[in-house]
């Protein structure tokens, strides 16, 4: 069945930027729900954002104004924006469709550092 893959994580200062990829391994059009998460050390696992396939969109309040969701259809592709970042960013963040999700299947992320 299909599988996501993350990757564009990596060390970044407070304030600045990155985007994360999540591509799905086959050939596929991404057509359900698709959401990105985040999990610090020694914390739980946090919803970040979701979309759905008619682009429906919602963000957690910690990072509203700050992040953008999006896809891409025809890449199988869903991408996070992350914007004016700050040390409590620091997560290992997986994307996932609501289907895999709640079967308990999980990718290994990929992990964002904000620091000095």
């Amino acid at each position: 069945q299909v599988q996501f893959v993350e990757s564009g994580g990596g060390l970044v200062q407070p304030g600045g930027s990155l985007r994360l990829s999540c591509a799905a391994s086959g050939s596929i059009f991404i057509n359900f729900r698709m959401g990105w998460y985040r999990q610090a050390p020694g914390k739980q696992r946090e919803l970040v954002a979701t979309i759905t396939s008619d682009g429906i969109i919602n963000y957690a309040d910690s990072v509203k104004g700050r992040f953008t969701i999006f896809r891409d259809n025809a890449k199988n592709t869903v991408y996070l924006q992350m914007n004016s970042l700050k040390p409590e960013d620091t997560a290992v963040y997986y994307c996932n469709s609501d289907h895999r999700r709640l079967s308990g299947a999980w990718g290994q992320g990929t992990q964002v550092t904000v620091s000095s």
